[in-house]
């Protein structure tokens, strides 16, 4: 397959020739057994049976973990398999899983793989194109360059902001702001250094009282499975992260953000925590509309002052429905627009038209939800049902979201 070709061509991955035949011969037992099995149902059961049968023998034979949550985001009914990028590592299950090594997550059906670090964040926004080396030393100028860039967009008044997007010739990678503002390592450095802060006067509580409403409400649907899975979205600097990590109520806690700042800087903070935590701890890089975890895997999912912050709200809420597990909890909290009055008028270019011209949109920054009932509304067509979904607003904008799967 893909993903053993690519292992095998990389000396780092060198996998013994006799192991490689072990787990063909192996998987070919399997299947054998599979198709003669009166009792397997219908196609799609059996492909799941040998997935199911490839990840423990991969596991089993190349010491490779496979991953019970996360999955290819290109394909969500696809596991991961975490494959160390040396040697084979001596701890997981605890603290941050699998122990300061670089590692690349290869999808089940061998199509994608992925990068990561253990004591980073995985990234599975970008898979490594077909051909591309998986190098250990692999330079991030590019990147970096993109980082800077982001940072003095941040500076340019949203009205002027489209111009610039327009100016970067091939238009591949246009500067969103909704999407990109939290890209910019300026931001990142400032969230818990002032910016979150900011938010009481919305009416949020602030992160202790916050945490403390996220935990009740969790509380019901993280009992409904022996290990329980938390997912914190859109986590930023892990302000809420940590808390979650570190309270001791949770088998595993992932932190999600689209931004490389962000999760450099949440790492940063997680590792200068000095209580000890049994909680397994992982920072995953994604795009909240292909959130890359299985079906029905996440007991409860937080997203704090974050879905003002998504460009297709929608698409994001479907996928929270989509991993939750039955019964699974939903915690949210963003703001009204009236929060972002001043802000709005700025991009306002159309003259007080209704009309909304190209513009505008490309310079919008965030999502501005007019009312609880335009919220309610994008809840119900992700799959939440109406008599499941509680939304208040504390103070003058700050709407806290509770809903059930």
């Amino acid at each position: 397959t893909f993903s053993l070709c690519l292992v095998a061509q990389t000396n780092a991955f060198a996998i013994p020739t006799n192991s490689k035949f072990q787990l063909k011969s192996k998987l070919q037992d399997e299947d054998m057994n599979i198709d003669n099995d009166n009792d397997n149902g219908d196609v799609t059961t059996k492909e799941m049976k040998r997935a199911k049968a490839k990840a423990e023998l991969q596991s089993l034979i190349l010491g490779n973990v496979t991953d019970s949550v996360l999955a290819c985001p290109l394909n969500p009914n696809s596991s991961l398999v975490i494959v160390p990028r040396k040697s084979l590592l001596s701890s997981y299950g605890s603290g941050s899983g699998l122990t300061g090594r670089e590692v690349v997550l290869e999808s089940l059906d061998g199509c994608h793989v992925y990068r990561g670090r253990t004591d980073g964040f995985y990234d599975l926004l970008n898979p490594v194109m077909d051909g591309e080396n998986v190098n250990e030393n692999d330079d991030v100028v590019e990147v970096g360059l993109q980082s800077v860039w982001n940072a003095a967009r941040v500076f340019v008044p949203p009205p002027l902001r489209p111009m610039l997007n327009r100016g970067n010739g091939d238009g591949g990678d246009d500067y969103v702001p909704m999407r990109d503002l939290f890209t910019s390592p300026a931001v990142s450095f400032a969230y818990e250094r002032g910016w979150r802060q900011g938010f009481a006067a919305a009416g949020f509580p602030g992160p202790d009282k916050e945490f403390e409403m996220v935990r009740d409400f969790f509380e019901d649907s993280v009992a409904m499975t022996d290990k329980s899975v938390v997912v914190d979205m859109s986590c930023a600097t892990g302000l809420f992260t940590r808390r979650l990590a570190t309270s001791g109520k949770y088998d595993r806690v992932i932190g999600c953000d689209y931004s490389e700042s962000m999760l450099s800087e949440a790492r940063r903070r997680i590792n200068s925590i000095e209580s000890e935590y049994d909680t397994q701890l992982d920072l995953v890089r994604l795009d909240v509309a292909k959130i890359p975890m299985r079906t029905s895997s996440v007991n409860a999912l937080h997203a704090g002052a974050a879905m003002h912050c998504w460009p297709d709200v929608v698409a994001g809420l479907s996928e929270i429905y989509r991993v939750l597990l039955p019964g699974g909890r939903y915690f949210g909290s963003t703001f009204l627009s009236a929060y972002f009055r001043g802000l709005q008028s700025a991009e306002d270019l159309t003259g007080g038209t209704s009309n909304v011209s190209d513009l505008a949109k490309d310079s919008q920054a965030f999502q501005y939800f007019e009312s609880v009932d335009v919220l309610k509304e994008m809840l119900v067509q992700a799959g939440f049902k109406e008599e499941k979904i509680t939304i208040d607003v504390l103070g003058s904008a700050c709407v806290i979201i509770k809903a059930e799967k």
